[in-house]
């Protein structure tokens, strides 16, 4: 699950909260009903791919699931639940549901293509792609540039329900919006203390990885589940396929609501920046620099928030160190791409937390001149307005610390020097 996140004890998004006070309690219950009846709910919910993959048909009443292949990336993602994750009932509901969901996603917009091929006339345009490590404001900044009129930035319904292609007489009233408001109420049941981390609204901005998981070669899945063996497999695999789903799904959302240009964002396209080109040869990179031992200990704890609801296992050990290997192994995998690619510098925008922090509106004039867009007065009056719509919120903070998930300071901060020193990022604190 890929949300809109704030940068931690600086800038919260100003978006309704939704509580649910009885959220542990009812996971709890579940949870203990399943362990005591249905041994682990495994033959009460089952994740076999020939049954989702006819489940799927019987919904729809549709059979071709398009490109790229799915069947192999599935069962691996399948058997990776069954054999890593330690699902419990609700993890196994939980991942039922989803995968029905990618699926019938799948299938139905296949269809569209088919009933409508000038879908596939779209062009995609010098796309933004914002990226990151996580926790580095990377959210904020996308929501902060979909401001501009002009811009077009996937919404968290059209992404969890894109067909039909969304309309632009429509756009805000789309009955989609209130059925996602409903289904995200789930969130504060099914993982009690997410509010604390991220804010999700409908009409909230969305992140890539929540469009990748439809072609089953996405970093989604290993951020919410113990998936071990598929993400072993996963890193191994080409990207591309991904990234050309990706752009289908974009032209699928443009081809009745078009833009000037797509804002787009996930801190994991650090791991894919050659694929991303590849696809997307115009695309213009925004990549955003934070102090990495304020961003490991956010992003264990974000982690730790967001599996321990689905999982029977201790989510804490070792959550640490596989977080800080994935990061600095992104980190390594964009200094690589960067020295590559020495000409291509025109076509990137780092952007300090720190200064975003300090002066959102600076960094953004930055990123246009940047990339020699126009920042016009309209664009400019709504970014003020979104940004004086902001509160700071120090009262209901996410706490954490490296050392509560077995980071040691010291070794982080060599571990990350050479990222620092090419980027030229200032310790926090």
């Amino acid at each position: 699950m890929s949300q809109l996140s704030r940068p931690t004890g600086t800038v919260d998004y100003h978006f309704p909260k939704r509580c649910s006070a009885a959220g542990n309690r009812l996971m709890h219950g579940v949870n203990g009903f399943g362990r005591t009846l249905l041994k682990n709910g495994r033959w009460l919910v089952g994740l076999d791919a020939d049954d989702l993959l006819e489940r799927a048909t019987g919904i729809t009443r549709l059979d071709d699931f398009g490109t790229p292949p799915l069947r192999e990336p599935l069962n691996l993602l399948l058997t990776s639940f069954e054999r890593d994750a330690d699902l419990n009932l609700v993890g196994r509901i939980t991942v039922r549901s989803e995968m029905l969901r990618l699926l019938c996603n799948r299938l139905r917009l296949t269809h569209d293509r088919k009933q409508f091929p000038a879908i596939a006339r779209e062009e995609i345009l010098r796309p933004i792609f914002i990226t990151g490590l996580p926790r580095s404001g990377t959210s904020f900044l996308h929501a902060l540039l979909a401001q501009d009129p002009g811009a077009r930035a996937p919404q968290v319904w059209e992404v969890m329900h894109p067909s039909p292609p969304p309309l632009r007489s429509s756009y805000r009233s789309d009955p989609r919006i209130a059925a996602t408001e409903k289904e995200l109420r789930w969130i504060d049941v099914l993982m009690p203390g997410f509010d604390r981390c991220h804010d999700i609204e409908a009409q909230a901005p969305q992140e890539c990885i929540a469009i990748t998981d439809h072609s089953f070669l996405s970093y989604v899945f290993e951020s919410m589940y113990f998936v071990t063996s598929y993400r072993k497999w996963h890193d191994r695999q080409d990207k591309v396929p991904a990234y050309l789903f990706h752009k289908k799904f974009l032209q699928q959302l443009q081809c009745h609501c078009p833009g000037s240009h797509w804002v787009l964002k996930a801190p994991s396209h650090l791991m894919a920046l050659d694929a991303l080109v590849q696809v997307y040869p115009d695309a213009e990179i925004i990549m955003t620099h934070r102090d990495p031992l304020k961003v490991l200990a956010s992003t264990a704890s974000f982690a730790e928030v967001l599996r321990a609801p689905f999982t029977n296992r201790s989510v804490r050990r070792g959550l640490g160190a596989e977080v800080s290997e994935r990061w600095a192994e992104s980190a390594r995998q964009a200094i690589r791409f960067r020295q590559s690619r020495p000409k291509s510098q025109n076509k990137w925008c780092d952007v300090s937390y720190l200064d975003l922090v300090r002066d959102p509106m600076a960094v953004v004039r930055g990123i246009y001149h940047q990339f020699q867009r126009e920042l016009t007065e309209e664009a400019h009056g709504k970014m003020l307005a979104f940004l004086k719509a902001q509160r700071t919120d120090r009262n209901n903070l996410h706490r954490y610390s490296l050392e509560e998930f077995g980071l040691d300071p010291a070794r982080e901060r060599e571990t990350f020097r050479r990222y620092m020193e090419f980027f030229r990022v200032v310790p926090e604190g």
